[in-house]
């Protein structure tokens, strides 16, 4: 099937893609749109006492980027840049590419019981971006223009967040890791997002007064749904969206990482919110966040050499725990069989 959409500039199809670190705010987002009258495909991920007012996020999504995540051995919160290399084999595959489209496609019809069509759609994950061609690619298949939302919160509220609500799931993951990850997941997503129609948001924006970020994404996008708001839907957002949602306030007091991933966080996070400036996307800010990033990829190479010896040793440990842990059964087996065949070559 084509990768070109035969009528994108007359289709009135529209699919936002809400991106960013976890704990940025993605949810509180995506839930605003909901509630302005865009699609959530269902069935929604369940509230839980980490987001209880929910996580606007469609279960076949996060089940899918799951999926995939594991088979390329890939984390949700991953430091390593070549990581996206990885995502991008599973992002190109033919065949992924068809089940994506074969899923978003019918979303655009009417709900039951329900018409006109549905026409705006908001896919959120955090797990998202590392999957951006594979959505873009099953968009244009749709015949529907793809946007972009990235989300921004300080690096040193969401590493907090993270170690508050997800500590007890991921206790593995230190503040250096989830750190390095977050600069690794911003400076890639802006990247990916570059070429394509997109708004940045600061959440801190969004809490103390949602109207202006999201009434003007609702223009640059083209959001049908947010520029025709109605009185009760504003309402909605306004009983949706509370300042007491920000539940972490953490500096860098509270983290402790090395200065040199400090330096570069604090950059990463100095060119992303100058994109969330009116008229602040701008070739320079591009052109400074490249080379932050080019910084990063260095500084993770330096640091991935300097731990090589770590690493093979936790390969030696990990192959040796494996040894010992195999079953006494299959052990005896094997040296039996062993036996056996060693009697037979003597004879």
């Amino acid at each position: 099937m084509s990768e070109t959409a035969p009528s994108a500039s007359a289709s009135k199809r529209r699919v936002v893609f809400v991106v960013g670190s976890g704990r940025s705010g993605t949810s509180t987002m995506a839930g605003a749109l909901q509630a302005l009258g865009m699609h959530v495909p269902q069935p929604e991920v369940r509230a839980d006492e980490t987001n209880p007012k929910g996580f606007a996020e469609s279960k076949w999504v996060v089940d899918l980027h799951h999926e995939l995540l594991q088979r390329e051995n890939v984390q949700v919160s991953d430091a390593r840049p070549g990581a996206w290399y990885a995502t991008g084999k599973a992002s190109a595959s033919g065949i992924t590419r068809a089940r994506v489209t074969e899923w978003l496609g019918p979303h655009f019809a009417p709900a039951v019981g329900e018409e006109p069509a549905v026409e705006e759609l908001v896919v959120k994950d955090p797990r998202l971006a590392w999957f951006l061609g594979l959505w873009k690619s099953a968009a244009l298949r749709c015949d529907a223009q793809a946007s972009y939302v990235t989300m921004l919160r300080h690096v040193t509220e969401v590493v907090g967040s993270k170690q508050k609500y997800y500590s007890q799931a991921t206790n593995d993951f230190s503040q250096v890791q989830r750190t390095a990850a977050w600069v690794n997941m911003m400076l890639h997503t802006e990247r990916a997002t570059r070429e394509g129609r997109r708004a940045f948001v600061r959440y801190d924006d969004l809490l103390s007064d949602w109207t202006v970020p999201v009434f003007r994404l609702g223009q640059d996008l083209d959001l049908e749904a947010v520029k025709g708001a109605s009185a009760n839907d504003i309402r909605k957002v306004h009983q949706f969206i509370d300042p007491g949602l920000k539940r972490v306030a953490t500096t860098w007091a509270e983290v402790e990482v090395p200065e040199r991933l400090r330096e570069l966080a604090e950059e990463t996070w100095s060119g992303l919110s100058k994109l969330a400036e009116p008229g602040g996307d701008t070739p320079d800010v591009h052109a400074t966040l490249d080379e932050v990033r080019a910084a990063y990829v260095a500084f993770y190479d330096e640091a991935e050499a300097v731990a090589q010896s770590s690493v093979v040793a936790a390969r030696r440990e990990g192959r040796q725990q494996a040894r010992e842990e195999q079953p006494a059964a299959p052990r005896a087996l094997a040296t039996r069989a062993k036996d056996k065949l060693r009697r037979t070559l003597q004879r």
